[in-house]
């Protein structure tokens, strides 16, 4: 089997790329894994960069960009593109909307020109539903506060079109808050890791309102276990909630990281921000119902495993 990961260098394309050649994860023989991104410095720190089944390309991901050349010969195509994040999404509504839509229908043109088998798309468990009532189902409705959840929602639409249109098979990971090694820790995203670090180094952690916000977070082997499972089966549904379907509030997590890290943690408290809703944590009973248990690993074991990643890297 060949596959190719669109954005394959960020937190949760590297650790796919990784889970994709690992036996214990897929019965398919991968033949060839082709990771593209826009930096290859991004992959680095990939251990399996140098596997003489990976090849690595350089594309930027712009509304002209043409993706033939790269899913000739695919059978699986993993959509992890994004070019912001949801904390800065509604700052460049238009380009938000222009550039990553766009790019998706590139793709996606592609694919059903190059007859690939399937694309899965990672969506976002913690933007498209909006102010929902917790847990949160796939059949909820989908209202997003912000341009980031709404690209997403749009791309899931995008999706249908072309399963409808050229029969082009899909799936969709709403995927909710990813914890764990290989997350850039001095990024805008990723409460856990970021938080994590900080108290490694003795540094202060920024709080955005009193840390009352509830979110549900999920160690990254366990959601990429799942992203793996509904990817390579024949699934009763297109679209799953990837989460460990527990609500976690940071003052929950702040309580951990002193058990595991340090008890003097430096905390700033600052305003909260308008895109960040008070409460989100998604219902797994679809997913749990044909596979079992998405949320092996406990948020206590899911730091200790991260705090352990961050000191042979920091």
């Amino acid at each position: 089997m060949k596959i190719a990961i669109m954005g394959a260098a960020g937190f949760v394309g590297t650790n796919l790329a990784i889970a994709l050649l690992r036996s214990d994860y897929v019965s398919d023989d991968i033949t060839k894994l082709v990771l593209v991104d826009e930096k290859t410095e991004y992959f680095d720190s990939n251990p399996i960069k140098n596997e003489e089944r990976v090849k690595i390309v350089t594309r930027n991901f712009q509304p002209n960009t043409n993706f033939s050349d790269l899913v000739e010969d695919m059978d699986m195509v993993f959509h992890l593109i994004s070019t912001t994040n949801p904390t800065i999404s509604n700052q460049h509504i238009s380009d938000e909307i222009t550039v990553n839509v766009a790019v998706t229908v590139n793709l996606l043109e592609a694919c059903a020109e190059k007859k690939v088998r399937r694309i899965v798309f990672i969506s976002s468990g913690g933007t498209v539903y909006g102010n929902a009532p917790c847990p949160i189902p796939e059949t909820a409705n989908t209202n997003p506060i912000n341009t980031y959840g709404i690209q997403k929602l749009a791309i899931e639409k995008l999706l249908y079109v072309y399963h409808y249109l050229y029969g082009l098979d899909y799936r969709i990971a709403r995927l909710s808050n990813p914890y764990g090694p290989y997350q850039r820790p001095n990024g805008r995203l990723g409460a856990v890791t970021t938080f994590t670090n900080r108290a490694l180094k003795g540094e202060t952690i920024q709080v955005y309102g009193d840390g009352s916000v509830v979110r549900d977070y999920i160690y990254i082997e366990d959601a990429i276990r799942a992203i793996l499972n509904i990817s390579f089966c024949d699934c009763k549904y297109k679209i799953y909630n990837i989460g460990s379907g527990i609500g976690t509030s940071i003052q929950e997590v702040l309580k951990e990281i002193r058990k595991i890290v340090t008890e003097n943690l430096q905390i700033h408290f600052t305003p909260g921000r308008s895109v960040d809703l008070s409460k989100n944590y998604l219902n797994i009973q679809r997913y749990e119902d044909e596979f079992g248990e998405i949320a092996i690993t406990g948020l206590r074991e899911g730091i200790r495993k991260t705090q352990h990643f961050l000191k042979r890297t920091i």
